[in-house]
């Protein structure tokens, strides 16, 4: 597979193409310092994987993302609803979901973003979109991924990504991050959540918070945060391949 050193055409392609997720029931590995061949952070940023970022300003990863956003600001209608009272609340998926926004809140630090982490992993089942809805590329928000009880990797990371926000976590220290893994050619959606300064990242996958520059194998190719999308700079693939595959749709 060969590879793109024309920065130029690889944002064309990121841009133009869609989003390609396989979730498959493998691991994030840790490893206790940065290995060779792993990604070059000199320049870094603020964001997730210390690496620079362009707005996304068209296409089909933010037009996907901008509707599950209205979806998402329709289903905090009913959950500020049931949050004010309870009792009265008719969506028992908004129960649900709330109580894992309480386990949350009655923690602190790295212990409420690992209790949210571990409530939705424990609450939904990992099944592709085409299992789920006969077409490929659905992004849900949390409800609607609660009523059916399960989702791909971007369903859990939606979730976790609004559950955070309703326990307290600033939307300033959250984002949604596409990886990349060259190796078995495939995508996968995390949450990176800030912590004293250090972006820990949350997966459907496992229990445990892996530290962006423990993450292996994967870099990053876009984040989602409050403001929309960004990609990850080219000049950060160049030691990668495969560059030149298109994107395409989210399968699980």
């Amino acid at each position: 597979m060969r590879s793109i050193g024309n920065s130029s055409a690889l944002r064309a392609i990121l841009l133009a193409c869609g989003l390609f997720l396989i979730c498959l029931p493998t691991h994030l590995m840790a490893a206790p310092s940065t290995p060779p061949g792993s990604l070059d952070r000199a320049g870094s940023s603020d964001e997730p994987f210390g690496l620079s970022t362009a707005p996304v300003t068209k296409g089909p990863v933010l037009e996907k993302w901008l509707n599950v956003e209205r979806e998402v600001d329709d289903e905090q209608l009913v959950l500020r609803s049931c949050e004010e009272n309870r009792a009265s609340c008719q969506s028992p998926t908004a129960l649900q979901f709330l109580a894992i926004v309480d386990s949350g809140r009655a923690l602190e630090g790295r212990a409420r973003i690992g209790e949210i982490n571990r409530a939705i992993n424990l609450n939904l089942k990992p099944v592709s979109d085409l299992a789920l809805y006969g077409a490929e590329d659905v992004w849900s928000p949390p409800l609607a991924t609660f009523a059916i009880g399960a989702g791909d990797c971007e369903d859990y990371a939606i979730a976790k990504f609004v559950a955070l926000q309703q326990a307290g976590i600033s939307a300033d220290d959250l984002r949604i991050v596409i990886l990349r893994d060259d190796h078995r050619e495939e995508d996968h959606a995390v949450v990176a959540a800030r912590l004293d300064g250090h972006w820990l990242t949350l997966d459907n996958r496992h229990m445990v918070l892996v530290e962006d520059h423990d993450v292996l194998r994967y870099r990053p190719i876009f984040l989602v945060d409050r403001d929309g999308v960004k990609a990850y700079s080219p000049s950060t693939f160049e030691a990668s391949h495969g560059y030149a595959r298109a994107i395409g749709q989210i399968r699980r």
